[in-house]
């Protein structure tokens, strides 16, 4: 496809999709949650059904996840239990902590003036502007684990690490970014369109003093971008302050995918979806599209286990692209994941698309697309 030619001549993207638009050559590299980053009552059930995940993902292509030293034998015995074909996932010995490697781990950029070479951005994390939890461990209405200064210097050091070590066909160039951003905070469609929201970036405790035209130079200087659609977003509404992979995601150029919360679903977030269907409806992309806007329904969370009194990420746009296919959430709702099902098989008809169910990591926070991100191989 025409598209896919134009794809090459630009960097990658900050988040958004697989690299297996670019080539079939595609790893998928999670993180292992240590026992500082996650609540837990929820630790064990997120481990699993992450290596649920990783052998979803390694039907398509390579998996190599990271896993702290001591979590190792933990790790190896989860995917002997649910792992009948290992062969394709490779266990790395990481100081990694957050599963969330969307947000922590280097962005693999390709520079179209060296297409053999292999490059990676580091935003250098900073626990999603310093909101680490602190004093009684209560953070967005779950009890966390204090991270001590040295947890957090690994965090914030991580993607360096990953970069470092990543040596296989040959050494990574590390491009340090002038700003701090999460991989997950924008979402680009491979022709020069990038979507982002101003509140978790333009941000005094991520990028201090900087104005927003500032930061949209260095987003197009690292990222090949010709044009960034802003959205304000919500500080503090999660997290992330707004992330744009749980809200809205190009399943190619021109062609949009957006998440409507279910009806129960929080006032703020229904407020902020309305928002952003909004600026989409009258957006125009780098190439001066009109977007094709497609909803996805968000379902009941009432389908969810222990989610009384959670707000769980349960976003179906926050799926993730492998080699010749497309991983996507099940959420336990029934009807509303068999839509989804229905309307990305439709949009991708090359492709296979399968479901993958979770409840502890969406308890915890995010995704499919937030617990993992693409390595690009060689040409």
């Amino acid at each position: 496809m025409d598209f896919l030619n134009k794809f090459q001549k630009l960097l990658l993207s900050f988040s958004f999709t697989s690299t297996s638009w670019l080539s079939s050559t595609t790893k998928e590299e999670p993180g292992f949650p240590s026992r500082w980053s996650l609540p837990p009552n929820q630790h064990d059930a997120f481990c699993r059904e992450l290596v649920q995940l990783a052998a979803a993902i390694a039907d398509f292509e390579p998996v190599r996840m990271h896993v702290r030293p001591e979590d190792m034998e933990l790790a190896q015995s989860l995917i002997k239990a649910n792992v009948k074909d290992a062969s394709n996932i490779t266990l790395i010995p990481s100081p990694v902590n957050h599963p969330w490697v969307r947000d922590t781990g280097p962005v693999y950029v390709r520079d179209p003036t060296l297409p053999s070479r292999r490059v990676a951005v580091n935003f250098r994390f900073n626990e999603w502007g310093n909101k680490a939890p602190e004093n009684d461990g209560i953070c967005w209405g779950q009890q966390w684990p204090l991270m001590d200064e040295k947890t957090l210097q690994e965090n914030e050091n991580w993607a360096r690490w990953v970069i470092a070590h990543d040596r296989e066909p040959e050494p990574v160039t590390r491009i340090d970014a002038l700003i701090r951003a999460e991989g997950g905070g924008g979402v680009h469609d491979g022709d020069g369109t990038l979507i982002i929201s101003e509140s978790c970036i333009v941000d005094e405790a991520r990028n201090p003093g900087m104005a927003k035209a500032e930061i949209e130079v260095e987003l197009k200087r690292l990222l090949g971008i010709e044009k960034v659609l802003w959205f304000p977003g919500r500080k503090n509404i999660d997290i992330t302050d707004s992330h744009m992979d749980a809200e809205a995601r190009f399943v190619r150029p021109g062609v949009v995918v957006h998440s409507k919360p279910h009806d129960m679903g929080p006032t703020e977030w229904k407020e902020l979806s309305a928002e952003i269907r909004e600026i989409l409806d009258r957006a125009t992309d780098a190439k001066g599209r009109r977007l094709e806007i497609h909803i996805l329904e968000e379902p009941d969370p009432a389908h969810m286990v222990n989610a009384d009194d959670e707000k769980p990420a349960i976003s179906y746009v926050n799926f993730y692209f492998v080699n010749g296919g497309l991983v996507i959430p099940q959420f336990g709702d029934e009807e509303r994941d068999q839509k989804a099902l229905r309307l990305l098989q439709q949009l991708l008809p090359e492709r296979t698309v399968k479901q993958v169910r979770v409840n502890a990591i969406p308890l915890t926070g995010g995704v499919l697309h937030c617990v993992t991100q693409q390595v690009p191989a060689m040409e």
